[in-house]
């Protein structure tokens, strides 16, 4: 798998692993928000209804007891009684004493003018006969008006009662205290935003409005039905949402509307919401940071068993290679090296005709004799490569033997002395005074570093340096050969342990030394590592156990 594999493998992981884990949370998370939403809001809408009935059912009860109030005194008084202003005095004063709600009382004939009053306004020259209030009264026998301006010149509303007595129709009227109605109405107001007011049917202001304005202001409200029940309505004010119930004042033309801020009210639910997403967001951080973990963790497993899987991939089929190749060399070797020798004997009988003096001398007879020197000289060049690959071929079992690697360094050091010294290439040796001896085939090894060394010596050709380094890594040792080369390319770097693969120009190398190297190295346990940069040289790395290990028929030295 390339690294682009790996990256898409582990977000692909990543993201199953949220969408499993945070998908059902949130899911959870949001039925349970929404139901309880709804609870909350169908309480909120239920204590909204029921605090609009109550709120109702008071202000009717207050304005009943008015009512009864008023139309008590027209039964029990007569009107010579009522019509008396010393007496009426005498039943304000007691009323007032009993109920403060009252601001005036008086008692009207039916001509519309004032019999009596009692009360702060100069009232007694005013005649009602043209106000709609006093038509309605003497038609219905009992009214409560709509907040007026009237003869007193500020709002106001009257409750008045129609009485008959002995042929005579009067009424009696009284001023309700604004103040104290408008406070019942107030009372029942809740939040920074949350308003209450009765409005008449024309959504004129009746009490004061906390967002709507004055009395007789008027305001925009939903319409409502005339029935006794509460209905519930959404809108918004200036861009705020509200919520309101409105319900019908009996015996009057009269709404009630309370009003509140359904984000206000919701305050607590909302805090808990706000927790509620703050812990969902803690919990999506630790699975994702988990999940990252977890996931990272295990793809980096994987890349390391798939290096180590194409590692040992890569091994077994060097192994399958050199096997083959075995084989194949073997054969090879056997079938060249017949007519090898059969064109080399020709060669030696055609020398000895020459020798002789049967072909005579003459310029014919010299380029004979060197064409007879190059078919010598080539047939031992081909003799040489045949007895490589025999001795490649050939399956030889190590032997077991104390070796010092150290000292079989600088063994084969010295035998390429002269030919480092003639290219001007220094070797310098960081040899562990610590390395511990090893069990190996002491032959194979320094055939090993030979070879890597002549390598080494090919790669920098002259002016260079070349560094062997030994040191121990757990049950193995180490021997690192580096040179100053000009290094391995990476499209070559994976091939150089391939049979036959060869830099060099043709006729300077056959390709079989690191093949070798790497057959040899396997049958004594070990391996060998490359690593290289063009331009920045080359070294290579020989690993060998500290006991090499036992084959059949292998030989120990005795």
């Amino acid at each position: 798998m390339t690294p682009s594999s790996y990256s898409r493998l582990k977000w692909f992981l990543i993201l199953i692993t949220l969408a499993l884990s945070l998908v059902p949370l949130f899911v959870v998370g949001y039925v349970i928000h929404r139901e309880f939403l709804h609870t909350y809001e169908d309480k909120l809408t239920e204590n909204l209804r029921l605090m609009t009935t109550n709120r109702r059912d008071a202000i009717s009860m207050f304005l009943n007891e008015r009512v009864v109030q008023l139309r008590m005194l027209a039964d029990i008084h007569s009107y010579g009684e009522m019509s008396n202003q010393a007496y009426l005095d005498r039943v304000f004063d007691a009323l007032h004493d009993t109920s403060g709600s009252f601001i005036d009382i008086g008692v009207i004939g039916q001509d519309g003018g004032h019999l009596a009053y009692c009360g702060p306004f100069d009232l007694m020259q005013v005649n009602y006969s043209e106000e709609p209030w006093f038509h309605q009264a003497m038609l219905k026998g009992l009214y409560i008006s709509d907040v007026f301006m009237g003869f007193r010149n500020f709002p106001h509303f009257i409750i008045a009662v129609k009485r008959q007595e002995a042929g005579r129709t009067w009424i009696l009227r009284a001023t309700i205290d604004s103040d104290i109605f408008t406070s019942l109405v107030r009372n029942v107001r809740t939040g920074q935003q949350g308003d209450a007011y009765i409005v008449n049917a024309r959504n004129e202001l009746q009490t004061p409005s906390r967002f709507g304005g004055k009395v007789l202001a008027k305001v925009a409200i939903p319409d409502a039905g005339n029935g006794q029940g509460v209905e519930i309505h959404t809108w918004k004010r200036d861009g705020t949402p509200v919520i309101a119930g409105i319900t019908s004042l009996p015996n009057t033309g009269w709404r009630l509307v309370i009003m509140e801020n359904p984000d206000e009210e919701l305050s607590p639910l909302l805090r808990t919401r706000s927790l509620i997403f703050g812990l969902f967001g803690a919990c999506a951080v630790m699975i994702f940071i988990g999940a990252w973990v977890t996931v990272t963790s295990a793809v980096a497993r994987l890349k390391a068993s798939d290096r180590e899987r194409a590692a040992m991939d890569a091994a077994v089929l060097q192994s399958s290679k050199m096997a083959s190749l075995g084989k194949l060399a073997a054969g090879v070797a056997h079938e060249v090296n017949n007519p090898l020798s059969i064109i080399r004997e020709s060669a030696g009988w055609i020398r000895d005709i020459i020798n002789d003096g049967e072909l005579g001398e003459g310029e014919a007879v010299d380029e004979l004799q060197e064409a007879v020197s190059d078919i010598d000289r080539h047939v031992e060049r081909a003799r040489a490569v045949t007895h490589r690959m025999l001795g490649f071929a050939r399956r030889m079992e190590p032997l077991h033997e104390d070796v010092d690697l150290n000292m079989l360094a600088n063994q084969t050091v010295s035998f390429l002395e002269n030919e480092t010294r003639h290219r001007n290439i220094l070797v310098e040796t960081r040899l562990d005074p610590e390395l511990p001896l090893i069990t190996t085939d002491s032959n194979q090894v320094q055939q090993v570093i030979l070879n890597l060394l002549e390598n080494a010596i090919d790669a920098i050709r002259e002016d260079g340096s070349i560094t062997l380094t030994t040191r121990t890594e757990g049950n193995m040792v180490a021997l690192d050969v580096a040179d100053s080369g000009e290094g391995i390319s990476k499209e070559n770097l994976s091939r150089v342990f391939d049979p036959f693969f060869t830099t060099k120009p043709t006729g300077e190398g056959t390709g079989l030394g690191l093949s070798i190297v790497y057959s040899t190295l396997s049958k004594l346990g070990g391996t060998i590592g490359v690593d290289s940069e063009p331009g920045g040289g080359t070294t290579f790395t020989v690993r060998l156990p500290l006991a090499c290990p036992h084959f059949p028929g292998c030989k120990e030295e005795i």
